[in-house]
């Protein structure tokens, strides 16, 4: 009984932390704008949905990777999928969690955004230097 006490508590205190890198690395992107290049290629405007995360992480996955940005994105997309896990059931019975999970995945969408745009400078940066060898 004491163990299955202690797990639960580490998880919870787990969840606590991971949720709190993410809303850290989300906070940190929020204040970079998108350039009009990436809002065109994304179709994002103003607000970033949570319903174009998926498409995003598309492109994301379509340009070379930066080693810096690996663990936050992995970070970012499993958040994503606990705010999912969220929406889909204690959202359902308590109506205000529904617009924070909202929230919360369109910030989601926002930081897969920023990535896009650092990983496209950084192919750019790549191709610059082979041209200049």
């Amino acid at each position: 009984m004491m163990a299955a006490f202690i797990f639960v508590v580490s998880v919870v205190i787990f969840l606590q932390f991971f949720v709190f890198y993410c809303r850290s690395l989300i906070a940190v992107s929020a204040k970079q704008p998108l350039s009009p290049e990436v809002q065109e290629v994304t179709g994002i405007q103003r607000a970033a949905s949570g319903d174009d995360f998926k498409r995003v992480m598309q492109l994301l996955h379509l340009c070379p990777e930066r080693p810096e940005d690996r663990k936050g994105i992995q970070a970012v997309g499993a958040y994503f999928q606990l705010l999912n896990l969220v929406a889909s059931t204690v959202a359902r019975w308590i109506p205000s969690t529904k617009s924070w999970t909202d929230s919360e995945r369109g910030h989601c969408t926002y930081f897969a955004a920023i990535a896009l745009e650092r990983r496209i400078s950084f192919s750019r940066e790549m191709l610059a230097q082979q041209m200049d060898s």
